[in-house]
C-alpha cells in the first residue's frame, strides 16, 4: 500500500492488517512521524510531538499482537491496539507537556494522566503528540498568538475552527487517524465542521472529564474527531465510561437504507437558518433529500426557547472560565501574559452578576424541559441541522458577510452549536458536501439524552451512502 493509502486508511482496515501480519505498529508509527515532520509546518497542528513515547507504545503493541516467538497468544487490547491518535493540548499526561495553548502553562507537566488518557492507555493507543487549540479552549479559530495559528488543511490560508483546531487539522490531513478534543460550545464540532471531518460531542458527564484543563465545568465534554464515523465510534467506544474499552465500533448489517427507515428526524422551525450563507443551506438541503430518499422521516418541529440558548451559554460560560481563572491565580494577576481575546472575555466573566448567572441557569434549565418534551411528544430521535453557517473564514477575519450584512465571525461559528452544550445532550458533526472553492460544509445531528451511538450510527450510514471522506490535495503523500 502507498504512503496515503495506509495514512488515510480507517481504523478498522489499519487493524486487519495489523492482525494479519501485512503491517506492525512500528512500521506504521515511523510513517506517521515522518508525515507530521514533513508536513506539520504547513499546518502547526501539533505543539508538542512524542516520538520516543510514540514509538514505545508502538513497540509495545507491536510485541503483544505478535504470535510468535516465546508467546503463543497475542494479547489483543481491541481495534485501538497500535493505532497512532493525537491529544487536544489541555488533556494532561503524566510527564508531558501540556500547555492548554497557552504561555501561562508553557513549562506544565503534570503528574497524573486524565481519565481519558488512562482509557487511551488501556486500549493499546499510540500517542503521537498533543494538538494545537485556541489559548484555554476560549475560542473558536485556534489563532493562537503563543504557539502560532493552526491551518485548515483544505486551505492554509484559512482557519480549522476552534478550540480543537490542530485536532482537526492533523486527523483532516492524515497525521494520525483520530483525536480527542473537547467541546465547551461546539469546539469539536466546528473544526470538524470546518476540516471536512466527523465530531462527536457526547453528552454532558458521559465521558469523564477529570485532568482536562477546564473551561466552563457546566458545559466542558470530551469526544473523539475522526475521519469517519465509525472511526470515531471506536474512540468513544475506548473513553466512554460505560464502554468496555475495546473499540467495536459502528454495527455493521449492510443494509443502512433500512436502518435509517427506522430513523425520525426533526428540523426545527427557529434559530437555526436566521442567518446562513447559501451555499451551506444549499448542501443542508441536499442532505435532508438524501436522508429522505433513504427512508429516514423527516419533519419540521418547534423549540421555541433556541432563542435565548445564545445569551445563556455564553452568561454560563463568561462566569465559570472567569472563576476557574482566579481561582487558579493567574487572573487578573496575570492578565499580561494572556491573548488579548482570551483576556477580553475573561474581563466579561468577571462582570456577569450572581443574578444573572442564575437566570441562564434558569434558561438552562427550561430549555433542557422544553428539548425534552419536544422530542418525546414528536417522537424524533434526532434533530439535524448545519453546524455552522458559515464555511472556513481566513486566517484574521473578524467579520463574516452573509447576504450583503457583516457578523462576527466567532459568533456565527459558535451560533447553532451552543444548544447542544446548553442541554447537555449528544451532537456530531459529519462533512455533508464542499463549497465551489472546495472548502467542507458540516452537517449536524443532535440527539437525546445517552443517544450517542444513534447518532453515529445516523452519521455512519449518511457518510457511507453519500459523502465518503476525501482527503485534502496538499497532503496525499
Amino acid at each position: 500500500m502507498s504512503e496515503t493509502e495506509l495514512a488515510f486508511g480507517t481504523i478498522a482496515e489499519i487493524a486487519q492488517l495489523f492482525r494479519s501480519g501485512k503491517l506492525s505498529p512500528v512500521e506504521l508509527t515511523e510513517l506517521m512521524l515522518a508525515r507530521i515532520e514533513r508536513m506539520n509546518p504547513k499546518l502547526n497542528a501539533y505543539i508538542t510531538v512524542t516520538g520516543d513515547l510514540a514509538r514505545r507504545q508502538a513497540k509495545r503493541a507491536e510485541a503483544e499482537l505478535a504470535t510468535s516467538g516465546k508467546r503463543k497468544t497475542r494479547i489483543d487490547r481491541g481495534l485501538l491496539h497500535g493505532i497512532p491518535i493525537s491529544l487536544k493540548d489541555n488533556i494532561c499526561n503524566a510527564g508531558i507537556r501540556t500547555t492548554a495553548g497557552s504561555k501561562i502553562l508553557c513549562d506544565y507537566f503534570p503528574e497524573r494522566d486524565a481519565a481519558v488518557v488512562s482509557r487511551l492507555e488501556d486500549a493499546g493507543a499510540v500517542l503521537l503528540g498533543k494538538t494545537n487549540m485556541h489559548e484555554f479552549a476560549y475560542g473558536v479559530t485556534t489563532n493562537n498568538p503563543h504557539y502560532g495559528p493552526a491551518r485548515n488543511p483544505w486551505d492554509a490560508t484559512r482557519i480549522p475552527g476552534g478550540s480543537s483546531g490542530g485536532s482537526a487539522a492533523a486527523v483532516a490531513a492524515g497525521l494520525c487517524f483520530g483525536s480527542i478534543g473537547t467541546d465547551t460550545g461546539g469546539s469539536i464540532r466546528i473544526p470538524a465542521a470546518l476540516c471536512g471531518i466527523v465530531g462527536l460531542k457526547p453528552g454532558f458527564g458521559r465521558v469523564d472529564v477529570a485532568g482536562v484543563i477546564p473551561l466552563s465545568v457546566t458545559h466542558d465534554c470530551v469526544g473523539p474527531l475522526a475521519r469517519t464515523a465509525a472511526d470515531a465510534a471506536i474512540l468513544f467506544a475506548a473513553i466512554d465510561d460505560e464502554g468496555d474499552g475495546k473499540g467495536k465500533g459502528v454495527r455493521r448489517s449492510g443494509s443502512c437504507s433500512r436502518k435509517l427507515s427506522k430513523v425520525r428526524l426533526g428540523i426545527p422551525r427557529e434559530f437555526f437558518f436566521d442567518v446562513i450563507s447559501s451555499e451551506v443551506k444549499k448542501s443542508f438541503d441536499a442532505a435532508v433529500g438524501s436522508i429522505r430518499g433513504l427512508g429516514a422521516k423527516v419533519k419540521e418541529v418547534s423549540i421555541p426557547l433556541l432563542a435565548k440558548t445564545e445569551n445563556a451559554g455564553n452568561r454560563i460560560a463568561w462566569a465559570e472560565a472567569s472563576y476557574y481563572h482566579q481561582q487558579s491565580g493567574w487572573f487578573p494577576g496575570r492578565a499580561a501574559e494572556y491573548g488579548e481575546d482570551v483576556r477580553a472575555r475573561l474581563e466579561m466573566g468577571m462582570k456577569v452578576s450572581a443574578v444573572e448567572y442564575l437566570e441562564a441557569m434558569d434558561q438552562r434549565g427550561s430549555f433542557i424541559t422544553q428539548l425534552r418534551g419536544v422530542m418525546e411528544k414528536e417522537a424524533i430521535d434526532a434533530l439535524m441541522v448545519p453546524t455552522t453557517p458559515i464555511v472556513a473564514p481566513l486566517i484574521g477575519e473578524e467579520n463574516s458577510r452573509i447576504q450583503e450584512v457583516d457578523h462576527p465571525t466567532r459568533a456565527l461559528l459558535l451560533r447553532l452549536n451552543r444548544p447542544a452544550n446548553l442541554a447537555g445532550v449528544p451532537a456530531i458533526s459529519v462533512a455533508c458536501g464542499f463549497t465551489a472553492a472546495g472548502l467542507p460544509i458540516g452537517l449536524q445531528f443532535m440527539g437525546a439524552e445517552r443517544g450517542e451511538q444513534l447518532l453515529l450510527d445516523i452519521a455512519d450510514m449518511y457518510q457511507r451512502l453519500n459523502l465518503p471522506p476525501k482527503v485534502p490535495p496538499s497532503f496525499r503523500g
